[in-house]
Formats: structure tokens, sequence, C-alpha cells
């Protein structure tokens, strides 16, 4: 199984977050509040996402 593109701007949402990070949504968001995980951002009411950026560069620390 190959590792999902990150594409270099633009947004993700949780579901696309999580195939790159196999992690339970719960502790995502665990993650997210500790600060371990990128803050989202509100695209609506009912649409929070994170930055491609912000995801590329978390891989990048993991990955060393």
């Amino acid at each position: 199984m190959t590792q999902p593109t990150i594409p270099h701007t633009g947004f993700l949402r949780l579901p696309e977050v999580l195939k790159i990070f196999p992690v339970s949504k719960s502790t995502w968001w665990a993650g997210v509040k500790s600060g371990i995980y990128p803050r989202p951002v509100k695209l609506s009411v009912n649409i929070t996402a994170w930055k491609a950026e912000d995801i590329g560069a978390l891989v990048r620390s993991y990955n060393g």
C-alpha cells in the first residue's frame, strides 16, 4: 500500500488526514488539543480542514 500524496497547497479534511496518520478520530483530536498535531481551520460552520502545508510539515518531522 502506498502513502497518499499530500498536495503542496490547499486543505485536507479529516478522513484524508487519517489516511496519512492512521489513528482514531479521538486520538487525532486529543493530539490537536495537546499541540502534537496542527490546529485545523474552519472553512465554514460545518467544515473543518487542515492546511496541506501543515500536514506535509508534520509528515516531514516524523520522517526526519
